[in-house]
């Protein structure tokens, strides 16, 4: 795949460049593999694909607009890899760890209790079984919400790292536009044994 374009080399911004006491922002909810899937054995309710569509539908273009106006480190969008693991990309590139806090993540409807009955996508075990000497889960976290943490997204939000002065303001801003699920959920801190840490 090739994009061809025009940028101003001042205005790239990078998924490398996270520094300690950053903020992570992310502007859309997870869980949009794990609903697909059970949409198709027929156990999805309406409210949560519609709630999934309305998500894959809704376009990065203005969160980056918004984030634009801060002294944003690095960005990576929420894709195929899950929060997890564009989270590692971010974590090695910058030599820090990423540590996300699992009671603030934004989650879609009934998300993470599809995921307990076992509607997970192929893509979320391959991305846990890569990790899993790469992150570190606390044992207490329900097993619903790590696997939405591991989950595929299509078409998710982008993770924010920023100083974290401005993160409430970006947060604010970013709901105020109609993003209602945007949320700081998680920090950057000197590098750890693990790049990435979900508690």
């Amino acid at each position: 795949m090739a994009i061809t374009g025009v940028i101003h080399p001042d205005r790239i911004i990078r998924n490398v460049g996270v520094q300690e006491g950053d903020v992570l922002v992310l502007t859309k909810p997870l869980g949009t593999g794990i609903i697909t899937t059970a949409l198709k054995k027929g156990k999805a309710s309406k409210e949560s694909v519609e709630a999934a569509v309305d998500s894959m539908t809704t376009l990065n273009n203005t969160a980056s607009k918004i984030m634009r106006g801060y002294p944003v480190h690095a960005c990576s969008d929420v894709t195929g890899f899950g929060l997890l693991g564009h989270a590692l990309g971010m974590a090695s590139g910058s030599s820090v760890t990423l540590i996300f806090e699992s009671a603030k993540l934004p989650l879609l409807r009934r998300a993470h209790r599809l995921a307990e009955k076992g509607y997970l996508t192929g893509g979320c075990k391959r991305n846990r079984e890569y990790l899993k000497d790469k992150v570190t889960v606390d044992g207490s976290i329900r097993e619903g919400l790590v696997e939405v943490a591991f989950d595929p997204q299509t078409s998710g939000g982008l993770l924010i790292a920023l100083p974290q002065k401005h993160a409430p303001m970006l947060v604010s801003e970013l709901r105020a536009s109609g993003l209602k699920t945007a949320a700081a959920i998680g920090y950057a801190t000197s590098l750890q044994k693990a790049w990435v840490r979900l508690v």
